[in-house]
C-alpha cells in the first residue's frame, strides 16, 4: 500500500500527521508513506526526524490584508498543482490523506482529479480555508468535534476525536513523579504556563508582567515553558528569577508536567486542547487571536460551553491571567468539576482509528 500524506505548518497539523502514520505503519507494515509539505516550514524537519520521506510544494497562505506578497500567490499555488501532479503520477498512492495547511490544498485537489480516495483529518472546531475547501471533494472527513456537519457533507463525516501522541495518551506518570522531575515543592500548588514549543508573545508579556504579584504570592509555584524564540526576550525577566517560578524555553516531558500541575494555562489549540482531555487537568485558556478565523477562541468555547476550561481573551490577559489562576486554584469544587468535565471528552486511539478509515478506503477503490 502507498500512502501520501499532506499538510503542516504547525505542530497542531505536523504531530498528528505523523500519528497517522505510525499508525498505518503498524497495521500495514509493508505501507510506504510519503509526506508532501510546504517548503520552507516546520514539517520539512519534523517529518524527517521521525524517519519520513517528504517532499515540498513552493506553497504559502493567502493574505487577507492587501500585500504585495499576494502577487505571488497564483504562481505559488500554479507551481504547487504541477508539482503535486508529478509527485502523484510518480509515486502512484492508493490514498491521499490530508491533515490542513497550505500544502494539502493543491495535493489533496489533484489527487482528487485524478480520481484517488481522499480522506482529510480536521483537528478544529472551525476548520480552516484549506479543509473547507476540499469538504466536497473527499471521500471522507474525520473531525474532532460535534456539529461540523456546518462544513462538510453529513454522509463524509466520521467523528474519531485528535490523534494524541503516545506518551501522553498511555501516560501513567504521578504527581509526585513530575514534582521531582522539575524540582518542585510537594507542598505547595502548582501552577503550568505554556504556549507551545516556540512560545507565545501575549503570554509571556502578561508573565512578565504580573512579576510583583507572583513575588507576593510564594506559597504558589510556577512552571512557565516560555518558548525557545523569547529565550533571551523573557528567560531572565523579573518573573523568570522569582524563587517560586521556573522558568525554561522548552520542556521535552509534557506528560511529567500535565501530571504534576494543579492548574493550567495555555493557548486553545486543537492538539493542546486534546493533550488535556487526556490529562483532566483545569485548564484556562487564552486562545491566539491570530490564528485562521479566530478557531482557537471558538475552539475554548467549545470546552467553555460544557463547563470543562475557563476562558481569558488575549487582551486581557496582562490583567486576569494570575488573579483568575489563583482564584480557580483556591476553589477545588471547580477545579474538580473542569478537570472531570475535560477528561470525559477524551476521544482514545484517535490516529488507530483514522488509519483504520484510511486503509479501509483505500482497498475498497
Amino acid at each position: 500500500m502507498k500512502v501520501i500524506i499532506s499538510g503542516g505548518g504547525t505542530g497542531g497539523h505536523i504531530f498528528p500527521a505523523i500519528a497517522i502514520a505510525d499508525a498505518i505503519k503498524k497495521q500495514e507494515p509493508d505501507a510506504e508513506i510519503l509526506f508532501v509539505g510546504a517548503k520552507g516550514k516546520m514539517e520539512m524537519e519534523k517529518v524527517p526526524k521521525a524517519g519520513y520521506s517528504i517532499e515540498g510544494l513552493w506553497i504559502s497562505g493567502f493574505y487577507r490584508k492587501l500585500t504585495l506578497r499576494n502577487l505571488m500567490f497564483p504562481i505559488k499555488l500554479l507551481s504547487s498543482l504541477l508539482k503535486a501532479n508529478g509527485i502523484l503520477r510518480r509515486f502512484r498512492p492508493d490514498i491521499a490523506i490530508g491533515v490542513g495547511g497550505f500544502a494539502s490544498g493543491p495535493l489533496l485537489y489533484m489527487a482528487s482529479r485524478r480520481g484517488l480516495p481522499c480522506l482529510i483529518q480536521e483537528q478544529n472546531s472551525y476548520p480552516g480555508i484549506t479543509n473547507r475547501l476540499l469538504a466536497n471533494k473527499v471521500d471522507k472527513a474525520c473531525v474532532a468535534y460535534p456539529g461540523m456537519e456546518r462544513f462538510f457533507p453529513k454522509d463524509k463525516i466520521v467523528h474519531i476525536g485528535n490523534p494524541v501522541r503516545q506518551l501522553i495518551q498511555e501516560s501513567t506518570a504521578s504527581k509526585a513523579e513530575g514534582l521531582a522531575h522539575f524540582g518542585m515543592d510537594a507542598k505547595k500548588p502548582v501552577l503550568f504556563v505554556f504556549g507551545g514549543s516556540l512560545g507565545a508573545r501575549s503570554i509571556n508579556q502578561a508573565m512578565a508582567a504580573n512579576a510583583k504579584l507572583l513575588a507576593e504570592t510564594p506559597d504558589i509555584q510556577i512552571l512557565w515553558q516560555h518558548g525557545k524564540l523569547y529565550e533571551e526576550s523573557f528567560g531572565n525577566c523579573e518573573t523568570a528569577r522569582l524563587p517560586n517560578v521556573k522558568a525554561s524555553a522548552f520542556i521535552d516531558r509534557m506528560d511529567l508536567a500535565y501530571a504534576m500541575a494543579d492548574v493550567i494555562i495555555c493557548r486553545s489549540g486543537a492538539l493542546t486542547i486534546s493533550e488535556l482531555q487526556f490529562a483532566g487537568k483545569p485548564a484556562i485558556f487564552i486562545p491566539s487571536p491570530n490564528v485562521t478565523e479566530d478557531h482557537q477562541t471558538k475552539n475554548a468555547n467549545a470546552l467553555v460551553s460544557k463547563q470543562a476550561a475557563l476562558l481569558i481573551h488575549d487582551n486581557d490577559a496582562k490583567e486576569q491571567i494570575i488573579s483568575k489562576a489563583l482564584e480557580l486554584l483556591k476553589d477545588q469544587s471547580l477545579c474538580k468539576q473542569l478537570g472531570d468535565n475535560i477528561k470525559k471528552l477524551a476521544m482514545p486511539n484517535a490516529a488507530k482509528k483514522i488509519a483504520e478509515e484510511a486503509i479501509q478506503l483505500a482497498k475498497s477503490k
